[in-house]
């Protein structure tokens, strides 16, 4: 149970409202961490444009590399509710049931090419707090990514950082979107 619920009756402004008519008709069940993100409107509708603006199909990282990105940080960050949705995610751009078991172990399998390593390694690197990105993983982040993809990668995993850490602290449970959602790892 989450830390902190969010009451049947609270009234939610119109917009809120509308974004959590959106998830219920995408997902089958408003979010919960939209039902307390929702708490704070403004601020909500903030996270929302952000994340729209991270996951457009213009961006130069692809679908499903971000969405890698996503339940690695969430692994990271003991996220359960980000990995099972992040999971589900994962699956339905394409990515193969065996490469998403296999993401905590992403540097050693031959299921990842160099630059979703080296893209991971980059999430790693900024999610643990005992580390920083090194110049031997930036030349190989550079290597496979311009500067702007380099920009937009960071802010990705950022925004991941904020909305698995937001999760986790306040308990928010899995839904049950993915079956075969990996385990937080550390």
């Amino acid at each position: 149970m989450p830390l902190i619920q969010t009451p049947a009756q609270h009234k939610f402004p119109w917009y809120v409202r509308l974004f959590l008519w959106n998830q219920r008709r995408r997902y089958g069940a408003v979010l919960e961490p939209a039902r307390l993100w929702g708490r704070t409107p403004k601020v909500f509708v903030t996270l929302a444009l952000l994340y729209g603006a991270l996951d457009r199909s213009s961006s130069p990282i692809e679908p499903a590399l971000r969405s890698l990105i996503t339940v690695r940080v969430s692994q990271l960050n003991w996220c359960a509710f980000c990995v099972d949705l992040n999971s589900a995610t994962v699956l339905k751009r394409g990515t193969d049931r065996d490469k998403l078991a296999a993401l905590s172990d992403f540097a050693s399998s031959p299921l990842f090419c160099a630059r979703e390593k080296a893209a991971l390694s980059y999430a790693e690197a900024i999610t643990r707090s005992d580390r920083r990105p090194d110049a031997g993983l930036l030349d190989r982040l550079r290597a496979h990514f311009d500067d702007d993809a380099i920009i937009e990668l960071t802010g990705l995993i950022g925004f991941q950082n904020l909305s698995s850490k937001f999760n986790a602290a306040l308990g928010v449970e899995p839904q049950g979107f993915c079956s075969i959602a990996p385990q937080p790892t550390r």
